[in-house]
């Protein structure tokens, strides 16, 4: 039974972890209705595992006692909130007690930095040993990893999580000066490092030895802060580019800034979360991860944020109008990927059925592709469905509603309190 004590600090580090958005999430507010149980929503979050399974989990802090003062956090040490502190037994007994009554199926541990990098470390590898060697915990851990930290602590971690995160919160070093000088892209990097290797080596291992253990088995991901700079998308993205490229992470997560903290280098209050730029974002980094695509073709100096009113793909082709339309019945893989409207399953099942038999426009829907989008993009034996001459603005017109009201943040227009 958790005492008053516990959940009380459960209630504070759950709220304090909600920020993070690294591991996909969502709120659960489970009413008790006369059944067993009531989760009150304290700290439950939704994951997915690779497999596509939805899985439950305990997202908390450690503490939110921290010893930084980064501008854009709640938890930064000049801040007046309440604070409060697991010990790595609570951190245990918490995860069990909800494991028990069928709430959870994993932890999502992260935490402040209280005292300093490696002591925060230490007490995270304590919980994970406690739950890994005491109580034989084998559900889903996905722990951070604290920049700063001694890499035989980061080493320890990764052998008892399936997953671990350095949050660069971030884009570029000019960034982090202006918000958070107590960090660095150096610093964020280092650990970053650190998990790639001891993924490979382990990987390594595992081909030699039948039994050898694995480390972080799901990979590892970060989070980028939207709207708390002047960052460019262009530099939001390249930054991903390099991660996804130099360090072989499994995710980039984006969050829309939230405005919690006055400062004369921030946001004010009353702005509104850039909630649309973090979903062009995540559609463009879905472009870079699984559609071949690279952040100098979808940014430039020239052009360096997303368009608002269509999704990054579009805005490419509006670009490249000169390479449209393209032939559904001859196009390589590549440049069906690169048609508005044609996603991966849909490419694939194309390529497929050509090798029977030449496609029809009527059968292109059946496969699962948006017509109303690839048909300004694509010929089907010889013949052009867009209605008329291929055109920006007609296509423009024909897709983008003309009363579209752009989301765009008071701090974005210049309006820095």
């Amino acid at each position: 039974m958790l005492s008053d004590e516990t959940m009380e600090k459960l209630t504070v580090l759950a709220d304090a972890a909600k920020y993070d958005v690294s591991c996909s999430s969502s709120g659960v507010g489970r009413k008790n209705s006369g059944g067993i149980g009531n989760s009150q929503s304290f700290g439950i979050c939704h994951s997915w595992a690779a497999d596509g399974r939805c899985i439950s989990l305990l997202k908390i802090l450690m503490t939110n006692v921290c010893a930084y003062d980064c501008a854009y956090c709640v938890n930064r040490v000049s801040n007046d909130v309440k604070r409060a502190s697991f010990t790595p037994e609570e951190i245990a007994e918490l995860t069990i007690e909800f494991y028990r009554r069928n709430y959870i199926e994993g932890l999502f541990l992260s935490s402040a930095v209280e005292i300093n990098p490696n002591a925060t470390m230490e007490r995270i590898v304590k919980a994970l040993k406690i739950l890994r060697n005491q109580h034989h915990f084998g559900g889903y851990i996905h722990v951070k990893a604290i920049p700063g930290a001694d890499p035989l602590l980061i080493k320890e971690a990764g052998y008892l999580a399936d997953r671990m995160s350095v949050n660069i919160e971030l884009a570029t070093e000019e960034s982090l000066k202006l918000l958070a000088p107590q960090k660095s892209i150096k610093k964020l990097y280092l650990p970053m490092q650190e998990i790639k290797e001891g993924i490979s080596h382990a990987k390594e291992e595992q081909g030699i030895y039948r039994h050898a253990p694995s480390f972080v088995p799901a990979g590892q991901s970060t989070q980028m802060i939207i709207g708390a700079t002047r960052d460019t998308d262009q530099s939001i993205l390249f930054q991903s580019e390099k991660l996804y490229n130099h360090f072989n992470l499994k995710r980039v997560y984006y969050s829309a800034y939230m405005p919690v903290n006055e400062g004369k280098l921030l946001p004010s209050l009353q702005t509104e979360p850039p909630l649309l730029r973090e979903h062009r974002l995540y559609q463009a980094d879905w472009l870079l991860r699984f559609y071949h695509f690279s952040a100098e073709e979808l940014l430039s100096i020239q052009q360096p944020n997303l368009d608002m009113d269509v999704d990054p793909k579009m805005m490419w082709a509006l670009r490249h109008l000169d390479q449209f339309p393209i032939e559904i019945n001859k196009a390589t893989y590549k440049e069906l990927l690169r048609i508005p409207g044609i996603g991966v399953n849909s490419a694939r099942r194309i390529m497929a059925q050509r090798r029977v038999q030449s496609i029809s426009y009527d059968a292109l829907k059946k496969m699962g592709i948006v017509l109303k989008r690839a048909r300004f993009f694509l010929t089907c034996q010889g013949k052009y469905y867009g209605d008329s001459t291929i055109s920006e603005a007609h296509i423009r017109q024909q897709l983008v509603p003309a009363e579209t009201h752009h989301q765009v943040s008071l701090f974005e227009l210049g309006a820095i309190s």
